[in-house]
Parts: C-alpha cells; sequence; structure tokens
C-alpha cells in the first residue's frame, strides 16, 4: 500500500474481514449459488451495520469516513471482498449512496437512510453494453422533460442486483447532457431480463425502460446537468472494481504459494524449481504494483486532482491485464486440481474475469489515457 493504516481503518477491514469469513465462507458461497439474489438480506443489513454502505456519504447525512478520504477507506471493505469473493451489491450501493448523500437533504432522504441502514438496495444503472456505453459521453439512454415529468426511453446492461432493487439510479442523456433520474423498479415500462455471469454471487439484468414516467423531483441533480457527478461515479467504480480485482489478486497468490511449499514432486518442494520462482516474482511484482496504482487512483479521485481521470484508467488497464494474467498462472500452477469446481480458486478467478470487463477493457482504458494524453497536450 501507499498509506499506513490507521488504528480505525485497521479495525474496519479486520472486522470486514472476520465477519465474511464468519457469515459467507467458502461452503456458504457455493450454497448461494442457486440464491435469487446470491446473498442473504440479514447478511447485507448486518455488513451496512458495519459500514459497507456510508463511507462515500458526509457525516451530516448519515454517513462518514473514518480518514477523511472515503474512497480510500472504501478500497479497505473492496480489497476484502475481492479476498473473499464475497457476495452482496457493495459497488452499486456505494455509488448510490455516493450520488445521493451529495443532493439537498430535502431530497430523496428517504431512500438514502434506507440505503444505509440496508433495509433496502439502491443499483447504480449506468452502462449500456455497448463499447461506447461505459463512457459518460456513450450513454444514449433518452431522459426528456415534457410538462412536470420526466421521461426515461432506452436499455441498461449490465445492472447489478436490479431485481433486489428497490430504486434505480438512472444516467442518461437530455440534448447535449446528461440527467440522473433515481427510478423506483415497480414504475410502470421499467422490464427487467435476467443475464447471465461466471460470478457464483453477482447478479445482473437489463433494465430497460419504455416511455417510463415520473414527477420532475425524481431527478438527482439538475437536469442535463449531471456530466461531472456522473463522471465522478465512474472514476469511483472503478477504483472499487480495482481494489476488489486486487483483493482476489493477494488471495489466490497466497494460495498458490503456500500450495508450492506444500506440494513435492521429484522429492522437492514445488517453489524450489526456477521457473516456478521466476513466474512467482513476476506475480508478485504484478500484485504490488497493482496494490499501488489502485490506492493512486482513490487518493486521487477522493482529492479531485486534474490527472484523477487518467489515474483510474492507469489502474483500470493495469489491474485488468496483469490480474488475468496472475489469476491464470495460479490455475496453471495447481496443476489439473486448479481446474475442478471443488478447488476454491476458481471463485476468486470467477471474480478477477467479471471485474476485468464490467466497466470497459483493459484496451478501452489504454485507448482512455491517449485521449487524454492527447488533451493534455492539445492544452
Amino acid at each position: 500500500m501507499l498509506f499506513e493504516l490507521t488504528e480505525d481503518q485497521q479495525s474496519l477491514r479486520e472486522t470486514t474481514a472476520r465477519y465474511l469469513s464468519n457469515v459467507v465462507p467458502v461452503d456458504q458461497m457455493r450454497k448461494l449459488r442457486e440464491h435469487p439474489a446470491g446473498y442473504e438480506e440479514e447478511y447485507w443489513r448486518q455488513g451496512a451495520e458495519l459500514g459497507w454502505t456510508s463511507l462515500l456519504v458526509p457525516e451530516e447525512r448519515g454517513g462518514g469516513s473514518l480518514s477523511g478520504g472515503g474512497l480510500l477507506d472504501a478500497t479497505l471493505l473492496a480489497h476484502e471482498f475481492g479476498r473473499h469473493a464475497a457476495p452482496g451489491p457493495f459497488l452499486p450501493c456505494n455509488v448510490a449512496a455516493a450520488a445521493l448523500g451529495a443532493e439537498d437533504p430535502a431530497r430523496h432522504g428517504q431512500v438514502l437512510a434506507e440505503l444505509l441502514s440496508g433495509s433496502a438496495v439502491v443499483s447504480w444503472c449506468f452502462s449500456e453494453g455497448s463499447p461506447g456505453g461505459h463512457r459518460p459521453e456513450g450513454l444514449s439512454l433518452e431522459v426528456s422533460v415534457r410538462d412536470d415529468e420526466v421521461v426515461l426511453d432506452g436499455v441498461k446492461r449490465p445492472v447489478e442486483s436490479a431485481a433486489q432493487a428497490g430504486h434505480l439510479l438512472v444516467s442518461g442523456r437530455t440534448g447535449d447532457g446528461l440527467t440522473q433520474v433515481l427510478v423506483p423498479t415497480d414504475t410502470p415500462g421499467v422490464a427487467l431480463d435476467p443475464m447471465q455471469s461466471v460470478d457464483l454471487t453477482r447478479r445482473f439484468w437489463e433494465v430497460r425502460m419504455d416511455d417510463v414516467r415520473l414527477p420532475l423531483d425524481a431527478v438527482v441533480g439538475e437536469v442535463g446537468g449531471a456530466g461531472a457527478p456522473v463522471e465522478h461515479q465512474l472514476q469511483m467504480a472503478l477504483v472499487l472494481l480495482a481494489a476488489e480485482s486486487v483483493g482476489a489478486m493477494e488471495r489466490a497468490f497466497d494460495m498458490t504459494v503456500e500450495w508450492a511449499f506444500d506440494r513435492f514432486s521429484f522429492g522437492r518442494p514445488l517453489a524450489s524449481y526456477q521457473e516456478l520462482k521466476h513466474r512467482f516474482a513476476d506475480m508478485k511484482t504484478w500484485l504490488e504494483a497493482g496494490q499501488a496504482v489502485t490506492d493512486a487512483a482513490a487518493v486521487a479521485v477522493d482529492a479531485a486532482t486534474t490527472d484523477a481521470a487518467e489515474l483510474v484508467s492507469v489502474a483500470a488497464a493495469f489491474v485488468g491485464q496483469y490480474g488475468g494474467e496472475l489469476l491464470q498462472d495460479c490455475v496453471q500452477i495447481h496443476g489439473g486440481i486448479g481446474l475442478t469446481y471443488e478447488h476454491d480458486l476458481h471463485l476468486l478467478l470467477r471474480r478477477g474475469t467479471l471485474n476485468r470487463g464490467l466497466l470497459g477493457t483493459p484496451a478501452l482504458h489504454r485507448r482512455r489515457i491517449a485521449e487524454l494524453l492527447g488533451e493534455r497536450e492539445e492544452r
């Protein structure tokens, strides 16, 4: 890590790790494979009591961070979610909480309170599936104002835990700008279709909106003025995804090193062979670099620095590429047993594989870095 944990941060991380180990151990995770939500409601409510949904919300709105950098604190939890391949809508709820927490206290206060308590889920409804649909400028869902109503038409996919959510925080286009709307999932015109996922416990849906009409007070922020907030939300989401993937990388690496020392071949532990030593050295380098660049991105987003967008894409591209290589190497080093469903390694591989493309592939983020550098040179 680039920073030293405070006593409070260490306590939060250790408490979360113990809770996940006790409540959703590996055998329970396998049972949740057939669960419609992928997690139990009481599990999520108790997690919210531990602070899982409040770190990105101002203290005066019922939240509060430990260090003054809410995103940096949230990456500690995301890391543990990755290490345990834990269930629950951690990312969409935190992004939605951050958006609602930045609102006027008189608006959407009840929804925010329920989200913070864990009694309700609010899902972030951003991506649209196409290559350009992972960027704010590529959004095409239409949000228009007609008389005293806001009308939504379009499709969002994938949307995590949409069927479990009471509300969806939907980002769409209004003319040349963006608008965000808090949409109850039971609104006429909202249709949900389940999608397949490689992850055992995370559930995704396609959300179709056909002439969905809501009163103007359903708008979050200003009509047509949500460009900057949406960009900030995307940056937070990418940082949390990267931190979660690094957690999965770390756990897989630790498991594989332990296996290599315990497994003997021709009278010697696997870890004693030079080829594996070199591979472990590479993997350790990728792991430490992934942690460092994720921490740097979190600090930049918290501080709203001018290079925050660039650092976020650097983290997404690096962790996406080398996280995948590390996890695949871990499977290969385990040999045949690493390919079985009974081994725990596939849980981490599934989580890392899903995160790699959820908000843009490494190639897309490398392209984004090039665009940002080009814009800087032009200035």
